[in-house]
């Protein structure tokens, strides 16, 4: 049986996670199911927005500690089971995750690989690793620590304790939450709303934004004035501006 379940509706790709018995638990054929997917739809030009979710009980509780129960050091390095995850990175499209339950150790990390989250009312998010006598292996020191500071993130990491939604929205490490009831619709509402924008301006939003986060203020300042300077060469921003002038809804073809 296949770990996730993939379809798409109108311009969104949808992603859901699906080891129910195993709250969602990542292990290699989950993880290389969810990254193939991610990539053919940032290749397919007819999707615009993704949408990566888990179940209502669990988003994902965390890696699947069986595969690294009995594994050596030297195994463990020639796995290089995290190198997959750089793959997320350089998908230009947005992605949104949609937050019910459990988003602990791996399942934060890979929620943190994400570029918008609605969380639901009963999210909980932590980085429990230390209780195995680990630390985060897939940027959670790092994304974690940019996402809501270091004292945040100390306390979180070294304690292994677990947050509410209200918490994370708090620290700035979700974007929204909604009632229990809403936490899928409205991260699919949230898509349908992204899927009327021009594709190539969100995108480079997305490109923007990430690059706060791994240069200096300058450096991305020039990366954004590059970017809205390259917009001017698209059909759709003059369809977006035209539409403005002009008092009506623009139509985006995403050229």
């Amino acid at each position: 049986m296949s770990e996730t379940t993939i379809e798409t509706r109108d311009h969104i790709g949808i992603i859901r996670l699906n080891r129910p018995d195993k709250l969602n638990a990542l292990n290699t054929t989950l993880m290389t199911q969810v990254i193939e997917a991610l990539e053919q739809f940032d290749r397919d030009n007819n999707i615009r927005c993704m949408l990566l979710a888990g179940d209502q009980r669990a988003f994902a509780a965390g890696a699947d500690i069986n595969e690294m129960a009995d594994a050596t050091m030297i195994e463990m390095h020639h796995r290089n089971m995290f190198g997959r995850w750089d793959r997320i990175k350089k998908i230009r499209k947005p992605i949104v995750a949609a937050v019910s339950g459990y988003a602990l150790g791996g399942g934060c990390e890979l929620m943190m690989c994400c570029d918008i989250v609605v969380a639901s009312e009963t999210a909980r998010f932590g980085q429990p690793e230390v209780n195995l006598a680990i630390i985060p292996g897939a940027g959670g020191t790092q994304r974690l620590t940019r996402a809501i500071g270091k004292a945040r993130a100390m306390d979180l990491i070294l304690t292994g304790r677990m947050i509410t939604a209200d918490e994370a929205l708090a620290m700035g490490l979700v974007s929204r939450v909604v009632p229990a009831e809403q936490w899928f619709d409205a991260a699919l509402q949230l898509c349908q709303e992204l899927c009327e924008k021009a594709p190539m301006a969100l995108q480079a939003g997305k490109d923007a934004v990430n690059s706060a986060f791994e240069t200096t203020l300058t450096e991305g300042i020039e990366v954004e004035k590059k970017l809205f300077y390259m917009l001017f060469a698209t059909d759709d921003q003059t369809e977006g501006m035209r539409a403005f002038v002009e008092k009506r809804k623009p139509v985006f073809v995403g050229r």
